[in-house]
């Protein structure tokens, strides 16, 4: 004890101990013992680890993960792209998904569907709606180092109205006039008030000093098409090809010159597959890291695992469009409300789409829009169809199974004496009767006129007919006048009311793709419970807009229609777009609901196009011009490693991009 003193004597300056020497802690290790050793070890660490833990939770507590620039996304696609140009784009997935991710436009989508300035700093909406004045950021490059302007969103959208470049975008800017405010500002004009356009609006801007000496024949030819340069969040990098020319991959590299937030991913690979099946393998190797060409039934049987599962709200809805000017059985009321209540929507869901989509009554999508849901809808009860049926005069009389309408054509009835000189429709009625004997009236004339011949004929009819026309008035020949004996013999042979039966039936007509084929066959089967006969007939997607949905070539159409994120009802139900390129696909007309739907399109109160929609919707659902079934969940399938994607609604495929810019699989810590 006293060799510890001595070497550590705790010596006293002033009223306080002296601290130990270097030296006299170097000599501790000496003078301890074993368990000493270890206590005193053991509390050394305690002391280094609680510091540690100090300062990681100081430096935790005080700065947050934010995202950093890295990593790469590889998405698996199915199709090749074409022509990556915004005046293109729109008729193909592939293309719009590589121009979402390399242009931009005045105004973009947000995640949740709404419409915000993008090329433009603000707008502002002059004269009731007639006129959209939009002030451009000024701070915004073209992937090749060439400042934006004004002069590119001129050029472009000429571009679209010029029919020589046969841009499928040229009908939502016909009528429109664009001026040159100033430097920044650009003012468009249009001739009506038209509360959609700030969606046409969102058309990205092609760079003018880049296809300016194109001529619009060259314009699908060009390299550009594919090596496409824009103003968004990523630029082109490279794309590879096999020997037989098929484009297996296309990069896309972050813009780090990108005006906005972000982009935080430096590379966006597409791989491109020719079918699902070759997808999904990708997927479960782990070769891509996300993607949305899946069936709903091919969604349901991948497990989450290292995917998250997103189920985005689209602005669609599928239907079975009635045509009433091919299908008699459609301008009756009663059975377009039958097959309303006789379609079981509920099986659709679970069967067809595994629980992905919601059941519709509405084309205005109360539950995407916010609108109020329709009063009248259509549950399924097949005794409230089978009356309906009933109530239509449609009978399963023969026990077969299916319903048909025993009708009773009203006929002709002769009430005038006719003579030689005399016209009009009762001579017209007179020689089509004498016709059906061609001993009788061998020339078969139908003119309308009685001249001689039909007074010829007229007599050999009274001669045959002698014992009933002649012989009551004593006559031995015929006189060739069509009085009330003749007329009572005519109306006799004439006259009969035939029975047409009217059977319960149509074709449905719908494209040939697995969901489709799928919705239809369960259709059938609901329909054909009530007693309809159903004729399925499928078509690909060419023929089917081309010989079918243009020329309006269908009694019954299963088919899908997609609305904007400010719904425009106009051009689907509108009296006026019964023909192509109108999409009224039911034919339907009806003043009222025209009114409705003027009136909608013009207002910018939000408030009042709401009421207006509101009262179509249920001029719509009772007049049944189709049958509504349900609103697919878009399902988007991506690496759990990919962070940042909080998008709700889209308006189409491509615009699960629309923040992409904020999407991040890298991060680093900033202080607070």
């Amino acid at each position: 004890m006293r060799d510890k003193l001595k070497i550590f004597p705790f010596k006293k300056r002033g009223i306080f101990l002296a601290f130990p020497s270097f030296y006299q802690w170097k000599k501790l290790p000496k003078i301890l013992k074993k368990n000493e050793k270890i206590t005193l070890l053991i509390l050394f660490f305690l002391f280094l680890f609680s510091g540690i833990f100090l300062l990681i939770s100081f430096y935790l507590e005080n700065t947050q993960p934010t995202p950093k620039l890295g990593g790469e996304y590889i998405e698996g696609v199915i199709g090749q792209p074409r022509f990556i140009n915004p005046i293109y784009a729109s008729t193909n997935d592939t293309d719009r998904d590589l121009v979402e991710l390399i242009f931009s436009g005045l105004m973009k989508y947000n995640r949740e569907g709404q419409i915000v300035p993008d090329l433009a700093e603000s707008f502002e909406i002059k004269d009731n709606g007639k006129i959209y004045e939009f002030d451009l950021r000024n701070d915004i490059f073209w992937h090749d180092g060439k400042k934006f302007s004004l002069d590119d969103v001129i050029f472009t959208i000429e571009t679209i109205q010029n029919p020589d470049y046969k841009s499928p975008l040229r009908a939502n800017w016909l009528g429109v006039t664009i001026e040159k405010v100033n430097l920044q500002k650009i003012s468009f004009k249009l001739k009506n008030p038209y509360v959609g356009f700030l969606e046409s609006c969102t058309v990205k801007i092609l760079p003018k000093h880049i296809w300016q000496e194109i001529p619009p024949e060259n314009f699908p030819l060009t390299i550009f098409n594919l090596q496409s340069i824009g103003t968004g969040p990523f630029k082109f990098k490279n794309f590879k090809q096999d020997k037989s020319g098929y484009i297996k991959s296309f990069v896309l590299a972050a813009n780090r010159r990108y005006f906005g937030e972000g982009p935080y991913i430096s590379e966006i690979i597409f791989k491109y597959f020719k079918n699902e099946g070759e997808v999904i393998s990708a997927l479960k190797k782990g070769e891509i890291k996300g993607s949305s060409f899946l069936s709903a039934k091919e969604a349901s049987e991948i497990k989450k695992g290292f995917l998250n599962k997103y189920q985005l709200s689209l602005p669609r809805y599928f239907a079975v469009f009635f045509n009433p000017q091919k299908a008699e059985i459609f301008q009756d009321k009663n059975i377009r409300q039958a097959l309303n209540y006789g379609t079981n929507h509920k099986s659709i869901i679970e069967n067809v789409l595994f629980g992905y989509g919601k059941i519709v009554q509405s084309p205005i999508l109360p539950e995407i829009f916010g609108f109020a849901s329709p009063v009248t809808r259509y549950e399924f009860n097949l005794e409230e169809a089978k009356e309906l049926l009933e109530k239509a005069g449609f009978y399963d009389k023969d026990g077969d199974g299916f319903r048909e309408k025993t009708i009773k054509k009203t006929v002709f009835q002769f009430k005038s004496d006719l003579r030689l000189g005399s016209r009009g429709e009762e001579v017209k009625e007179l020689q089509k009767c004498l016709a059906q004997d061609s001993q009788v009236y061998p020339g078969g004339k139908i003119t309308g006129y009685f001249g001689q011949e039909t007074k010829e004929a007229v007599i050999k009819f009274q001669e045959k007919y002698a014992k009933e026309i002649l012989e009551p008035w004593g006559f031995k020949e015929g006189t060739g006048i069509v009085s009330r004996t003749t007329r009572k013999k005519l109306n006799e042979l004439c006259g009969k009311a035939p029975e047409e039966i009217l059977p319960l039936q149509f074709s449905l007509i719908t494209i040939e793709q697995p969901e489709m084929v799928e919705v239809a066959n369960l259709l059938k089967n609901n329909w054909e419970i009530l007693g309809a006969r159903v004729e399925i007939k499928f078509y690909q997607r060419a023929e089917l807009e081309k010989e079918i949905i243009k020329p309006r070539n269908y009694q019954a159409l299963l088919f899908g229609q997609v609305l904007g994120v400010i719904p425009d009802l106009f051009p689907f139900w509108h009296s006026t777009q019964r023909k192509d390129p109108g999409l009224n696909l039911a034919i339907y007309e009806n003043k009222k609901a025209d009114k409705l739907l003027e009136e909608a399109r013009q207002t910018l109160s939000e408030v009042e196009r709401k009421e207006k929609y509101e009262g179509f919707q249920e001029i719509l659902i009772d007049d049944a011009p189709v049958v509504f079934l349900y609103t697919p969940d878009y399902l988007y399938l991506v690496s759990k490693e990919i962070k940042g994607i909080n998008t709700k609604i889209i308006v189409d495929p491509s615009k699960r991009f629309s923040e992409i810019e904020k999407w991040y699989i890298e991060t680093k810590r900033v202080w607070r």
